[in-house]
């Protein structure tokens, strides 16, 4: 009985310092990727093509495959947005200039201050909670039980359908308050001399 008490912090101190050691990995592989964009989205991209060349050839999961589409649209949305809405920094710069405490984050007028565009969904974190959920998705889908019946061309025509409602909406903000979410997009280029 004494053993089996006394061994017990042990074993969880041999797991903790595997989980440890896994997660150190994990990081440092993250780490190592991080400037390597392109490599990083493409074997995304090959892993999205995977899991969709998977449901057209199982014909099902179409309720998983819709679930990821409408989480990749959420993440998009995201990652097209500025981190502080300008609607809502126009209300915070009407009371900042109440009290004087200092500018918004995007120019609203054209005598405004060049201030960056900071992303509410920086692009790491984006491709990892994609990656993330693509893999999720893809190991779903050798689930029987998660296969539900449903009528799929419902679920694409309703998903086009969000797509453009949301999509026209973003468009619209993004020229109501002026700010372009690329960064190499809409930059004035000088030439080398």
């Amino acid at each position: 009985m004494m053993d089996e008490i006394s061994s017990t912090p042990a074993l969880s101190t041999q797991a903790a310092g595997a989980f440890g050691t896994v997660k150190l990995h994990y990081q440092t592989m993250l780490d190592k990727s991080t400037p390597h964009t392109g490599i990083r989205w493409a074997v995304t991209g090959f892993m999205l093509l995977a899991f969709m060349l998977r449901i057209v050839l199982a014909q099902g999961w179409y309720i998983i495959c819709y679930a990821l589409a409408i989480y990749l649209l959420n993440l998009f949305l995201a990652f097209l947005t500025p981190k502080i809405d300008p609607e809502m920094a126009e209300e915070i710069e009407e009371a900042e200039a109440a009290t004087e405490s200092g500018p918004g984050l995007l120019p609203v007028k054209n005598d405004d201050e060049f201030r960056p565009f900071i992303r509410r969904l920086p692009e790491f974190k984006f491709w990892l909670n994609t990656t993330k959920a693509v893999l999720i998705s893809f190991v779903c889908s050798f689930f029987s039980a998660l296969d539900i019946p449903v009528y799929w061309p419902i679920l694409l025509f309703y998903w086009i359908f969000l797509f453009i409602l949301t999509m026209r909406r973003q468009i619209e903000h993004m020229i109501k308050y002026r700010y372009v979410p690329f960064a190499n997009f809409g930059k004035q280029r000088y030439n080398r001399s």
